[in-house]
């Protein structure tokens, strides 16, 4: 990557020359001749899912010079070929496809799982992953509960192997330059920030028992999770408001911008989360929170505080999404445009935004070329041993507090936290909530 963009030719090129041979079991078989690389040292992946936020994955894995998709998986196998037309566009030749992603794990030619499945698969692919060997690429927030926290960041250090969650505003230059102001005293001390995400989401109704449609796995779309009849409302977004599978708006978007005020703030663990809000805008089978007010405090005399709407899109700072980070000497504004730095008379010191400007402040499928560069900064690791910007255990410490965000909204009280190690103290009923019940035979296990 030069400049922070691809070379497309350059790129077409070298991909056209090391895609070529045999794979079982899969169309459009490539075969590559090493298990560690390429022969050109690129990073060789496959992405498990071919829908919204996996399908922009594929993109920027086959955008970047330092990868190539060798497969794409998905258990709905509807948008397998489309999704493999548009990324043989992008990188001279067609990938594989196949509905079960296990299959990579066992192909030797694979050198990294990219997982853009439902939450409650991404610990228990990721720990697949690293037992056939595979470095892993993982959305957030890489768990689905607190217990799984845990779990995914033992599996990586027990299996020595790269994991980069996929938080990927930590590899914006113009965040990381506004991140190192703010640690060199640009705003004075900086003790408190706003974070905010607001949304207009309609209903998903009142779901019906339904026949699975023929063109869906749903045993294995269930996977860890306890098996249920499927519902017609669930498929392939809904399932974020459900417990069972989804962990609610707090962390499907509120974990990018919670991580980057936890960043901002040079803090870890809190002590404290408050939550408050419910479901206030529509009667549903929405089981999560279309409206919720959390506060994590922590050590030091700093705090967070995350306001969610999801169904009432009105504008914070004439902005959707957000993080305010307030110091003693001025307050800094940052989104995924860049960042605005205020005196304490509020009048703008400087401003640094990105040109190709984000149009849509809530197209997570997007965010093209932050996602590019995180993708490379992944690669990059891989190949050169470069220090990830979001290594699964640092990526673990900004989801854990979300999760008991909503054990405390579920509860309905304030939960005291040891900042040391995350747990809940003196709340039985809260840490009976830790961790989920499993599919049997299904359990993640190291």
């Amino acid at each position: 990557m030069e400049n922070g963009k691809t070379d497309i030719s350059r790129r077409s090129f070298v991909k056209k020359s090391i895609l070529a041979g045999t794979a079982l079991g899969l169309t459009g078989p490539l075969g590559l001749s090493s298990g560690k690389s390429s022969p050109n040292n690129q990073v060789v992946v496959a992405v498990m899912g071919a829908q919204r936020r996996s399908a922009a994955l594929a993109r920027s894995f086959a955008n970047v010079n330092e990868t190539v998709v060798k497969s794409i998986f998905d258990v709905d196998r509807r948008p397998l070929s489309k999704q493999a037309d548009a990324i043989a566009e992008l990188q001279g030749r067609k990938p594989e496809t196949g509905t079960d992603f296990r299959k990579a794990l066992d192909d030797p030619d694979i050198d990294a799982l990219v997982i853009g499945a439902p939450d409650h698969w991404h610990t228990a692919a990721t720990i697949m992953a690293l037992q056939a060997g595979k470095h892993v690429y993982v959305e957030k927030p890489a768990s689905h509960n607190p217990a799984e926290c845990e779990l995914i960041v033992r599996a990586q250090k027990r299996y020595n192997k790269v994991v980069q969650m996929g938080n990927q505003n930590r590899s914006s230059r113009e965040l990381q330059e506004a991140i190192k102001k703010i640690h060199d005293g640009a705003i004075g001390n900086a003790y408190y920030a706003k974070t905010f995400y607001a949304n207009t989401r309609g209903s998903i109704g009142k779901g019906k028992i339904a026949p699975v449609p023929e063109w869906l796995d749903y045993e294995l779309w269930q996977g860890p999770a306890p098996r249920t009849p499927y519902r017609d409302n669930i498929l392939h977004y809904d399932w974020h408001w459900f417990w069972k599978w989804g962990t609610g708006e707090l962390l499907n978007n509120g974990t990018h911008e919670y991580d980057i005020a936890r960043w901002a703030l040079g803090v870890d663990l809190p002590n404290k989360i408050t939550s408050s809000g419910g479901r206030f805008h529509f009667d549903d089978d929405w089981e999560f929170y279309d409206t919720q007010n959390v506060m994590f405090e922590f050590p030091g005399n700093k705090a967070i505080n995350w306001e969610g709407r999801s169904c009432n899109g009105f504008q914070i700072w004439n902005r959707n999404r957000g993080t305010v980070i307030n110091g003693t000497e001025g307050t800094a504004l940052l989104d995924r445009d860049g960042y605005i730095l205020y005196n304490l008379d509020n009048e703008e010191i400087e401003r640094h935004t990105r040109e190709d400007r984000v149009v849509d402040m809530l197209d997570t499928i997007g965010a093209g070329r932050i996602t590019d560069e995180h993708v490379h900064n992944f690669a990059s690791s891989i190949q050169q041993g470069t220090k990830l910007h979001s290594p699964i255990e640092s990526g673990q410490v900004s989801v854990l507090p979300l999760h008991l965000g909503n054990i405390s909204q579920f509860i309905g009280r304030s939960l005291n936290v040891n900042p040391q190690n995350g747990r809940i103290i003196g709340d039985q009923e809260a840490m009976s909530m830790w961790s989920r019940q499993y599919e049997p035979g299904w359990e993640p296990r190291l």
